[in-house]
């Protein structure tokens, strides 16, 4: 390209208008290649060159493309102004024919543009003098960067606290840094030409650096942790990254190893490890390594399909120890059964300590899950054999919860708490044993405490509601009250009965709570019905847990009182034979406090108890409930009518209203009044219903006033 300028140039009158149209011209190939034109007449002390230079200047596209020499060579850098003139004498006086000379020119913006500037003398005058100069410039800035760069990298080689060594392509050393040799210990002048196998410690095995120069090879670099050996012969442990450098071709230059001493940094690091995963005492595994194990245990038990027993063991008399002889000897003792106990498990078995006198565990591999056994009984034999320290011979014994997974299919933590609460088991049943973990007993205990979760949500969300049960009077049609059924409107399952949630809060505290819940709705619900003129009755069933609680009598008088316009009377609390059994005295007592109100009792499914005789004298209750299941089989069973022709003789002996539970037909009605059993409830009446559906069915009820036999038969004869 230059060539081909200076050839056209030669054709054309020196310092014509031709000489800058053929720059202009020659300019867009010349940036193509990322040139320029440039040319000086000396006889006219003439620089002229074309707008590339401009727009590199950051001139405008409308200024000058000639300056004289005096303002070209104003703008030249001042550290390079000597050397630029000193170039230009030369060729002038003919001591050179060509000019090349990278040097700094001053922007507009007043930072510095370097170009190199090639030029060939252009003809010369009779007395030898050139006449002036044609050629090419061309940007090269990043050749002041390189060299900022090279001064920047000498000092970070220089200064930098990792030792850094350079190899040639054969692994000979040709240079390191002061920090490489503060480290190793050699002095430059030892190293210089040896290879940095002299470092090494022999820990490292031949395939590790086989594996580390392949990976050089295919990736370019390499990042490790290699132990080396300083020249006085200790270890030491450094992070070190190993570059390959190529040149442009992609041929190697050299190798660059930049390394750091991480020595004290990782013995600190394994202080803290040991701190954070072993006991101080005992040095054994600590709960936080137990729980690592164990996962991983875990993961490995899965994959072979063999099982892992985790046994919590707690000491057996240890706190008498140190309370006697204090916590040094009890520290003591800790250790040597620490030691004792890791003795008598096998090899890839954990004994963790995770607390005071607790030790954890973890057996693995079993092929079957009885497997655990003989290394437990080894575990007691350990713990329980006296250990003697100094003087004193002491001790103790352990005892054992265990949990099998996955036959327990928990996840470690939970392992864990199933272990400790077989542990408990094991030390209410004697202590120095072992006690396994029931999962299906455990199940059991979370399903009912799922359950027994969701009905407190019922209750705290009004799901639960009273249906009414009307009772008649089968004599007459009277309706002579209704009983107050719970229910459970469940947002999903729809309306649940009593008995799939009642017996699951029957020894909770909650079935107190809902207990009293009952009973203040169905006195607000006879509030509404007497104010709207349905003077109706209602009966609640009380729970037995409820009837002892101590304040029921305070309670029940609490909520008579919220609701005045009530009669006492008008309540009647049913509550079952077994209610009475753990004090007879104590029920006889209650029922009397709230008589005292002017509530009324009933003896509820009289008849299945074992002493309902003396349930009845000595139960002061106004009404007796024969139970249902004597009812509905009272036609076809005869001793089931002799049971109930029994209960309604006994009524009338101790003068206590009787009402039959369980009529399902109009047959069943006919029996109960040739008994002299005149107060009914069951489907054959009505089935249980909402609270605002009972109005209309009174009035239906007394428009047909129901079932009313004119003539009803004997009752069969029992049998005898």
């Amino acid at each position: 390209m230059r060539c081909l300028l200076q050839h056209h140039v030669r054709l054309a009158p020196q310092n014509s208008p031709a000489t800058a149209a053929l720059i202009s011209q020659l300019t867009p190939a010349l940036r193509m290649a990322g040139m320029g034109a440039w040319l000086v007449d000396f006889e006219r002390a003439e620089v002229s060159f074309d707008a590339l230079l401009l727009e590199l200047l950051g001139a405008e596209p409308t200024d000058p493309i000639h300056l004289c020499t005096s303002a070209w060579q104003a703008l030249v850098h001042p550290d390079d102004a000597a050397r630029q003139r000193a170039h230009w004498d030369q060729c002038l006086r003919g001591e050179r024919d060509e000019y090349i000379m990278e040097h700094r020119l001053r922007r507009r913006d007043g930072g510095w543009l370097c170009c190199l500037f090639r030029a060939q003398v252009q003809g010369r005058s009779p007395q030898g003098l050139a006449r002036g100069l044609v050629g090419t410039y061309q940007e090269c800035g990043y050749g002041q960067r390189n060299r900022d760069d090279l001064q920047v990298a000498a000092s970070v080689f220089t200064h930098a606290r990792e030792g850094i060594s350079i190899t040639d392509p054969s692994g000979k050393i040709i240079d390191v840094n002061e920090a490489f040799t503060r480290i190793t210990g050699y002095a430059r002048e030892e190293i210089i030409g040896r290879n940095p196998r002299i470092l090494q410690s022999g820990r490292q095995s031949p395939e590790f650096y086989a594996a580390m120069w392949k990976a050089i090879s295919t990736r370019g670099h390499w990042t490790g942790e290699i132990w080396n050996r300083r020249k006085d012969g200790s270890l030491f442990l450094e992070v070190i990254t190993i570059s390959a450098v190529r040149n442009a071709q992609g041929v190697l230059q050299h190798y660059v190893a930049v390394f750091t001493d991480v020595t004290s940094e990782r013995a600190t690091e394994r202080q803290l490890e040991s701190i954070a995963h072993f006991d101080v005492l005992t040095e054994l595994p600590n709960r936080v390594l137990l729980f690592d194990r164990l996962r991983q245990f875990m993961v490995h038990c899965q994959r072979r399909s063999s099982s892992l027993a985790v046994a919590f063991l707690d000491l057996d008399g240890f706190k008498a120890v140190n309370d006697q002889y204090g916590s040094a000897v009890g520290d003591q003792l800790l250790i040597a059964l620490s030691r004792r106990m890791s003795e008598a498990l096998r090899e890839g078995d954990t004994l963790a300590r995770v607390g005071g006198d607790e030790f954890v565990a973890v057996l693995v591999d079993l092929e079957k899950s009885e497997d655990y056994e003989p290394i437990l009984e080894r575990l007691l034999s350990a713990a329980a054999k006296p250990v003697a320290l100094g003087r004193h011979t002491l001790q103790v014994s352990a005892s054992i919860g265990v949990t099998l997974f996955p036959r327990d299919l928990a996840d470690a933590e939970q392992l864990l708490r199933h272990a400790d609460h077989a542990m408990y088991q094991a030390k209410q049943a004697g202590k120095n044993r072992v006690a396994v973990f029931d999962v299906a007993h455990d199940a059991a205990q979370a399903s009912q405490r799922q359950n027994l979760a969701d009905v407190r949500t019922a209750y705290e969300q009004n799901q639960l509601v009273l249906y009414y049960q009307p009772k008649v009077n089968l004599k007459t049609g009277e309706v002579v009250g209704a009983e107050a059924l719970i229910r459970w409107q469940h947002p999903e399952r729809g309306l649940v009965p009593p008995g799939q949630f009642l017996p699951i809060i029957e020894n909770h505290v909650l079935s107190n709570v809902v207990g009293e819940w009952v009973i203040a709705t169905a006195l607000r619900q006879m509030s509404q019905w007497h104010a709207a003129g349905l003077k109706i009755k209602v009966s609640v069933n009380v729970g037995a847990r409820q009837l002892l609680d101590t304040g029921f009598a305070q309670s029940l008088e609490a909520l008579l009182a919220a609701q005045r316009d009530v009669a006492p009377d008008c309540l009647e609390l049913e509550i079952l034979e077994s209610s009475a059994l753990e004090d007879m005295a104590q029920v006889s007592e209650l029922m009397r406090r709230c008589q005292a109100l002017g509530v009324r009792f009933a003896l509820d499914d009289f008849g299945t108890g074992f002493s309902s005789l003396t349930y009845m004298r000595r139960l002061p209750a106004e009404v007796i409930k024969i139970d249902q299941s004597f009812v509905r089989d009272l036609l076809s069973d005869a001793d089931d009518l002799a049971i109930v022709q029994g209960v309604i003789g006994l009524a009338k002996a101790f003068r206590r209203e009787v009402i039959a539970e369980g009529v399902e037909t109009l047959e069943h009605g006919k029996v109960l009044l040739a008994l002299g059993c005149e107060l009914a409830q069951g489907y054959g009446i009505a089935r249980p219903m909402p609270a605002e559906s009972l109005p209309a069915w009174t009035q239906t009820w007394a428009a047909e006033r129901g079932p009313k036999p004119t003539a009803p038969p004997a009752p069969p004869r029992p049998r005898v």
